[in-house]
């Protein structure tokens, strides 16, 4: 199956509660009530939101809280019948509507836009504990990637999320087989339309979005700054920008990992937010797939920081991101309808997200 859907994002406090659940469960519920096709709980390792308190697993009076992103795709149809619903369990926050492609089942061959500068990101969502030929499916995935050229791919790890419309919740003493995660991959059009009957025959179920992003910056080489946007759309959606940085946690800035920098001077700088996940397998340029291996020093897993701001704030952001990225990483941009969803906005009249249309 071809065809378009919607990516729903919610990015909150680990710790929020909507009356007595915590909102992770509450929103994983619903998915798993709405049978959304694939959706994935992630815990992030450090980040801060518009108080600009800063959460991290670095300091344990500070990872009381960690900021958690849940990921819900579906067609359009499903996740406008929740959207409502999910605004509501999320007093704060924010969320994130973007439109994609999503392919399952037999991966059909597509035409992809090769613009200047235009890419495409790739999203293959997998089991924990899912095969190919007795290697785990993220490993041969991000393998095939990196021997078709791609330029990066970073594997994040979930914790609950729904499979194929199943809720699967990561438990202790279990194998946790069907628990989801992702392997999220940039790059050029024609790359990615190449890999694509690849990875479906490569899968035994699988479930793919495709979504267009524009490359800012590919291992210290500035090659654009974030477009200029207005503030909202021709609907009175609220127009924000989305930077996704690609490094890796051995990559460091004055003796410190390249994201927890990123996060600091962000912080002060006056952005609205950000939010660092850490990945376990992954790879950027010609460096091979790595992550943690045992007596090792240090850690070599891929990380993806992702900031969400007004045209005006990536600006700015953008400025620090170029300035901790001159040597390596990935940089890219794109444009999201975004909503912070609180009930207050509601009942003022605020932009109601299932009625928007792009």
């Amino acid at each position: 199956m071809n065809e378009d859907c919607l990516k729903l994002t919610v990015y909150f406090g680990e710790r929020k509660r909507a009356g007595h659940r915590f909102v992770a469960d509450a929103l994983l519920d619903l998915y798993e009530r709405h049978e959304i096709a694939t959706s994935v709980l992630l815990r992030g390792v450090e980040g801060f939101g518009l108080r600009h308190h800063l959460r991290t697993d670095s300091s344990l009076t500070l990872s009381e809280d960690l900021p958690a992103v849940a990921i819900a795709v579906d067609t359009r149809e499903r996740i406008e019948a929740l959207l409502d619903e999910a605004a509501e369990l999320t007093s704060s926050g924010l969320v994130t509507l973007e439109r994609a492609r999503m392919q399952t089942g037999e991966v059909q061959a597509v035409s992809l836009p090769a613009e200047l500068q235009e890419a495409t990101k790739l999203t293959v969502y997998l089991g924990r504990q899912e095969r190919v030929y007795r290697v785990p499916a993220f490993v041969a995935v991000c393998d095939l990637l990196h021997r078709r050229g791609i330029a990066g791919a970073t594997t994040l790890l979930g914790v609950d999320g729904t499979a194929h419309g199943v809720r699967e919740r990561a438990r202790f003493f279990a194998r946790n087989e069907d628990v989801p995660m992702m392997v999220i991959a940039v790059g050029s059009g024609e790359q990615i339309a190449r890999v694509l009957p690849e990875l479906g025959g490569l899968l035994r179920r699988p479930l793919i979005t495709l979504e267009r992003v524009r490359v800012c910056k590919r291992d210290g080489e500035l090659l654009e700054t974030p477009h200029q946007l207005p503030g909202t759309d021709k609907h009175g959606m609220a127009l924000w920008q989305k930077l996704m940085v690609y490094n890796s946690e051995a990559a460091l800035h004055d003796g410190q990992p390249i994201h927890r920098a990123l996060t600091r001077q962000l912080r002060r700088s006056g952005a609205s937010g950000s939010t660092t996940l850490r990945g376990i397998w992954g790879f950027h340029g010609d460096h091979a797939p790595h992550g943690d291996r045992a007596l090792q020093l240090g850690r070599h897993v891929p990380t993806l920081t992702i900031i969400i701001d007004t045209p005006e704030r990536i600006a700015e952001s953008f400025a620090v991101i170029d300035q901790l990225t001159n040597e390596r990483g990935l940089v890219t941009s794109e444009m999201v309808p975004a909503m912070r969803a609180t009930a207050a906005q509601n009942r003022r009249g605020g932009v109601r997200l299932a009625k928007y249309r792009f």
